[in-house]
């Protein structure tokens, strides 16, 4: 897959897939709510010079519970990001129970337009997102 890098520090790399026109995101660590959210409002200004309406959000590496990033998450930030053109948002969860119920409870905080699904593997998300107009 044809990636370019578009923003990468310790907690968290952003790239283009140009193959399949999406943003993916590599979250790592055990991260507090404000590297969560510093990270989210980059994606946000990234979604937007992209143009690209689609996410793969990878919690593989991630750990920790980041319960107000998720809420602000939910209600703040979702929306922000369907406003910027996001369309489809695949989250693949942490294997760590305290990232996967913060990733929880910031998708029941959202009423954002954005179609969301979550997923235990990465390949499997991809294949659901490639499959999206």
């Amino acid at each position: 897959m044809a990636q370019r890098i578009l923003y990468d520090v310790p907690s968290l790399t952003i790239a283009y897939d140009y193959t399949d026109e999406w943003l993916y995101l590599d979250w790592q660590g055990n991260l507090t709510d404000e590297e969560v959210m510093k990270g989210a409002l980059k994606l946000l200004e990234l979604l937007r010079q992209e143009r690209c309406t689609k996410v793969l959000n990878d919690n593989t590496h991630l750990t920790g519970l980041w319960a107000d990033a998720a809420r602000w998450g939910g209600e703040v930030f979702f929306p922000q990001l369907q406003e910027a053109g996001c369309r489809y948002f695949a989250w693949v969860h942490s294997p760590e129970r305290y990232s996967q119920l913060s990733a929880q409870l910031a998708i029941q905080h959202t009423a954002a337009g954005i179609v969301f699904l979550t997923f235990q593997s990465l390949p499997t998300a991809a294949e659901w997102l490639r499959h999206q107009p």
